[in-house]
């Protein structure tokens, strides 16, 4: 059983790079693949919220390391990832977490929050899947996990330029699968409903908008960084092999209602 189930999800052996590892999701994932057997480098911005994470994990057994980084400019992004391959090497996982969500109403959206949200939310994922990927294809094997959002789909809660970047992701997604499926790298993206995270702590404040959140789905709850886990455990092992330009809705059915 054991064997079984290791030929199908474990990554013992592999490596693999979150941004936004230190929170939300993106903390969810990371820890996910970390018990799972990947090396993983956890990415952020704040180097007290990596070192916690990293400590949690190491304390529970797994191989981690962090890595500071700023995802807001196209040199920082380079920067970046030169940086998350020095302590394992190159990776054969990659997931983009890490993203800003700016949501002015729509006719007081600026050029700089169009800029700086397709930057880290889009630009980020490109100019990262298109370093590592490349290296994954070289050696025959990849998986490369973003995620997007219910607002690449419909527009709802002030979309705006947070819902263009994600329709962006969802797109690069499938131009990844296009590119590097037969080198037996897969490109996939998690779609989340509404998830308690600090990425939407603002939308929080208001308990009468979660709560009707909640009602949309078919669970008759929000979601939590802990139920996208198995998902990413899946889309990134060896299991998933033939699963590749899918977006994977994570949302108690909140898509569907």
């Amino acid at each position: 059983m054991t064997e079984y189930l290791d030929d199908l999800f474990s990554l013992r052996g592999r490596t693999a790079i979150v941004t936004g590892g230190s929170s939300g999701i993106g903390r969810g994932i990371a820890s996910a693949l970390a018990r799972a057997g990947a090396s993983t480098v956890i990415v952020a911005r704040g180097e007290e919220r990596i070192a916690a994470t990293v400590r949690d994990l190491r304390d529970a057994g797994a191989d981690v390391a962090g890595v500071v980084g700023d995802l807001g400019s196209r040199a920082g992004i380079h920067a970046l990832a030169d940086a998350a391959v020095e302590p394992f090497g190159e990776p054969d996982i990659l997931v983009n977490s890490a993203g800003i969500n700016i949501r002015p109403p729509y006719a007081d959206i600026t050029e700089d929050d169009w800029d700086a949200t397709m930057t880290v939310n889009a630009l980020a994922p490109f100019l990262l899947g298109q370093r590592y990927g490349t290296g994954m294809a070289q050696r025959g094997h990849g998986r490369i996990i973003h995620i997007s959002s219910q607002q690449a789909h419909r527009a709802f809660v002030a979309s705006g330029v947070y819902g263009a970047s994600k329709g962006a992701v969802e797109s690069l997604m499938r131009s990844e699968a296009e590119a590097w499926g037969g080198a037996g790298v897969t490109s996939n993206t998690l779609v989340p409903g509404f998830v308690l995270t600090p990425l939407n702590a603002r939308l929080q404040e208001d308990p009468e908008q979660i709560a009707a959140l909640a009602a949309r789905t078919m669970i008759g709850r929000n979601g939590l960084p802990g139920d996208f886990a198995a998902a990413a455990v899946f889309l990134a092992g060896p299991g998933s092999s033939y699963v590749t330009g899918h977006s994977l809705f994570v949302d108690g059915g909140l898509s569907v209602h």
